[in-house]
């Protein structure tokens, strides 16, 4: 059966397939659209700091207080284990090495893994104390004195340095 050019399909354009796929995806990002505005609209972000210039002037302290562990000539080499960790901290004069140290071990992205101890000195210039254990990754250590005069920090990638050197002149 053949069909000539006088012969019309005869079927209205909304029973073919073809224009419904071809509106498809126009509607598809229209309603994305909408919903991607509908969330911006309800959804409050907020500043991430209320009070930027206090911040800022926490910043400049923090500074500060490794400036002056720069000027102490503390130097501290920390010995990561599983379930412990060792370090040993020296300076210049021995009297600027305190009692109890404060540690901060932090997650850069799990803060719920964060840990925060006060280590008290062992030895002649050692603190050593035992600590939850730290899952494979990148880890932040913050060696403080109890008054928070000075502050050393560095990082580590576990398990890979287990042994870690922060000297703050460097």
């Amino acid at each position: 059966m053949s069909t000539s050019l006088t012969e019309k399909d005869t079927t209205p354009w909304y029973r073919q397939g073809w224009p419904w796929f071809l509106i498809t995806f126009p509607a598809i990002a229209v309603v994305a659209g909408i919903a991607t505005f509908v969330i911006a609209v309800k959804t409050f972000d907020g500043m991430v700091v209320d009070d930027y210039y206090k911040e800022g002037r926490a910043i400049v302290q923090t500074m500060g207080r490794a400036e002056h562990a720069r000027e102490l000539g503390l130097k501290a080499d920390l010995k990561v284990r599983s379930e412990s960790i060792r370090i040993e901290l020296s300076a210049a004069n021995a009297a600027d090495i305190p009692e109890r140290i404060r540690l901060t071990i932090a997650h850069p992205t799990r803060g719920g893994q964060d840990q925060e101890l006060t280590v008290a000195r062992s030895g002649d210039r050692v603190y050593e104390s035992a600590i939850a254990p730290l899952s494979t990754g990148r880890w932040l250590f913050l060696i403080e004195d109890e008054s928070r005069s000075w502050r050393m920090n560095g990082a580590a990638s576990l398990p890979a340095e287990m042994d870690l050197t922060i000297d703050p002149s460097v």
